[in-house]
């Protein structure tokens, strides 16, 4: 008979105090704490950028970044999750969203256009099946199409928010976010549970099609 795992011996605590504050402060999760202090670190977005998520649902991080880019700027939200439409109360005007396929780049590139985007964020991740090399190698799969994205249609000098499993697998990805960007950095931020291997990769300064070294 398989035991089952005990979350609870490992410190995880599904309502934490993000999921409470969460709650509290009207975000759709937890997630938004976790942009939210990778922008303060990293000042990549501001009032009137247009900015691509992906990942979108259920809408934490377009919450976070909608306010930020204010009426001026613009947010494109993509999942393959419909996401749901947000109250009149959050009055996000400069939201759109779609269902769509990261790997369905037909897909993609009929919503999308020659659209140049400010800044793109990534928070992607696979449906873990609980085998460490499958889990690892779909998160890169996902980071590396998500770089594809970046590579279209972010502007040069851009920024991007990648989420990754730490792992072997890593060194993968960041070999071709280095060729991407002039700057990569790595960080885990607080509202990230202390048991997950989930880490989020920032690059700077997009080098742009044709310019990668």
């Amino acid at each position: 008979m398989q035991r089952r795992r005990s979350y609870k011996k490992r410190g995880y605590n599904p309502q934490d105090k993000f999921f409470h504050k969460a709650k509290e402060e009207g975000y759709r999760a937890r997630s938004a704490y976790k942009l939210k202090e990778i922008l303060e670190r990293f000042r990549i977005i501001r009032a009137g950028f247009n900015v691509l998520d992906l990942g979108s649902a259920p809408g934490s991080f377009i919450q976070v970044i909608s306010k930020i880019v204010g009426p001026s700027g613009t947010v494109v939200g993509i999942d393959l999750k419909e996401i749901e439409p947000f109250g009149a109360s959050e009055a996000l005007k400069n939201v759109t969203t779609y269902v769509g396929d990261i790997f369905d780049f037909d897909y993609l590139e009929s919503i999308l256009g020659a659209q140049r985007f400010d800044a793109i964020t990534s928070d992607l991740m696979p449906n873990t099946t609980g085998i460490k090399f499958l889990d690892q190698d779909s998160s890169v799969d996902l980071n590396i199409a998500a770089l594809r994205v970046v590579r279209k249609h972010l502007k040069p000098g851009g920024s991007a928010i990648f989420k990754i499993f730490n792992s072997n697998e890593l060194r993968r990805f960041l070999s071709d976010a280095k060729r991407d960007f002039r700057d990569v950095r790595a960080m885990k931020p607080e509202a990230v549970r202390s048991t997950s291997k989930e880490i989020y990769i920032i690059g700077m300064g997009h080098k742009g099609e044709g310019r990668r070294a």
